[in-house]
């Protein structure tokens, strides 16, 4: 018996294409990641009450109106992270869009006890990394605004054993979404770790969708991926034992051969032969890829033994303020009225006393990333035009504000030809992370069933 599983991210033109394969997948599952400084939940819980679901307000509406009708209709159960930041308001969103589908009578589960900032805040849990001199979570004080422990597939098989057609989570390891399924279509025992290693293995190789099957790989005129626009997602057709063949969606553009499951095996791994999840301690040393057709990998030799007794925590707490300034400039002698432009800003900042902890003057295009390297190079080809970046982090959102004022001053006030300015502050919240004990974090997690259409909880 195998038992396919399939990753959707993406624009929703993506899932419309993704239908032709629905009546060959019982699961899907959607990741969502979200960039670091948006990503603390109990920031975005207080500015998104209603939804607290994402970066993007509408994103979950818009994913669920695009795949809960065909799922549905096809018996797909649908898996996903979306409610990260509130996964029982997101829940409550998931049920109201099933409504007004037509949809009365889905099931709608929601996972719950990520949010353990009462098992952190004013602890002495040592730190992982952190600003300078907090060495404990107490250190941060009344700064931390989260705290997210990650949670394995436990809870998830809880909620398809109650019959869950789609399960909303909050945090919880990529690759467990993928697991959960797995252990719950074929009896998978929670310690049995070569199995659930094998499962592991086929959560991280579909977490990030495109990657798998040419995305981020491809390399033009050293790694051509065809067809890159009509990128196909990849799909795991997994047997009882483990053993799995990652394969794309027919038809689709991309390609999944030996080289991009091997760069996705890889894949933010610090040791192939102890990945550490919340399920288990993955080992992929011993990995074998079989290259069995065209888009068709065989993938064998995953093993496993136990899991860490910690869990990772993701602390949020808020860290002074971000403002960015940009301008361009272009023509003959783009760089040196640039650089003339950042030194202006530089020094009007330091004559007006303003404190900035951390500043940044980059020149898009020439340092911005290899820093340094252009700025006093003889042979390098003057640019046709480059674009002056000024990033500075500060304690108040009004010497932020200042920040950005200076940039957008050198429009008239600086080097001839600047165009383009924007200016943006916003407040950083940043992250960390400790580690707790997992029966401290288990204890709190729950499973609450939610009927479209039915009484709201």
């Amino acid at each position: 018996m195998q038992k396919p599983v399939q990753e959707v991210r993406g624009p929703r033109r993506q899932h419309r294409r993704m239908r032709r394969v629905d009546r060959q997948l019982p699961y899907r599952t959607g990741v969502v990641q979200r960039p670091c400084h948006q990503s603390p939940e109990g920031h975005q819980r207080q500015h998104q009450p209603r939804y607290g679901t994402d970066t993007e307000p509408r994103r979950l509406e818009e994913r669920m109106e695009a795949v809960l009708e065909p799922c549905a209709r096809q018996g797909t159960r649908v898996i996903t992270n979306m409610g990260a930041a509130n996964p029982t308001a997101a829940a409550r969103v998931v049920a109201e869009v099933a409504h007004r589908l037509g949809l009365d009578g889905l099931r709608v589960a929601t996972v719950t006890g990520d949010d353990v900032l009462h098992l952190v805040e004013g602890t002495q849990l040592p730190l992982l990394d952190g600003p300078y001199g907090a060495a404990t979570a107490n250190d941060l004080g009344e700064t931390v605004v989260s705290a997210n422990a990650y949670r394995g597939a436990t809870p998830i098989t809880e909620a398809l054993a109650q019959g869950a057609d789609v399960v909303v989570t909050g945090r919880v390891a990529d690759p467990s979404l993928f697991l959960a399924p797995l252990m719950h279509e074929f009896g998978w025992p929670p310690t049995d770790w070569p199995l659930l290693a094998r499962g592991t293995a086929v959560g991280h190789l579909l977490e990030c969708a495109g990657q798998l099957t040419g995305g981020y790989y491809a390399d033009p005129g050293t790694k051509d991926v065809p067809d890159l626009a009509r990128l196909g997602f990849p799909l795991a057709e997994v047997a009882e034992d483990g053993s799995f063949t990652v394969t794309k969606v027919p038809g689709s553009g991309g390609q999944l051969t030996p080289a991009t499951v091997t760069e996705q095996l890889l894949y933010e791994i610090h040791d192939p032969a102890a990945y550490l999840t919340p399920d288990v301690t993955a080992d992929f040393s011993h990995a074998h890829l079989t290259h069995l057709a065209e888009d068709r990998v065989a993938v064998t030799g995953i093993t496993g033994r136990e899991p860490p007794t910690t869990l990772k925590t993701s602390v949020g707490y808020r860290d002074g303020f971000v403002a960015t300034g940009e301008i361009s400039y272009a023509g003959p002698g783009a760089v040196t009225r640039a650089r003339e432009a950042a030194r202006i800003v530089e020094q009007r900042l330091r004559t007006a006393e303003l404190t900035v902890t951390e500043a940044r003057y980059d020149l898009i295009g020439v340092d911005a990333v290899h820093r340094g390297t252009g700025a006093n190079s003889a042979t390098a080809v003057e640019p046709a035009e480059v674009r002056l970046r000024v990033a500075t982090r500060t304690a108040t959102h009004l010497q932020a504000r200042r920040v950005g004022r200076e940039v957008a001053s050198l429009w008239l006030n600086g080097p001839y030809g600047g165009a383009g300015v924007t200016r943006e502050t916003r407040e950083n919240i940043a992250i960390t992370s400790v580690l707790l004990p997992r029966e401290l974090v288990m204890a709190g997690t729950a499973v609450h069933l939610t009927t479209a259409g039915g009484p709201k909880p």
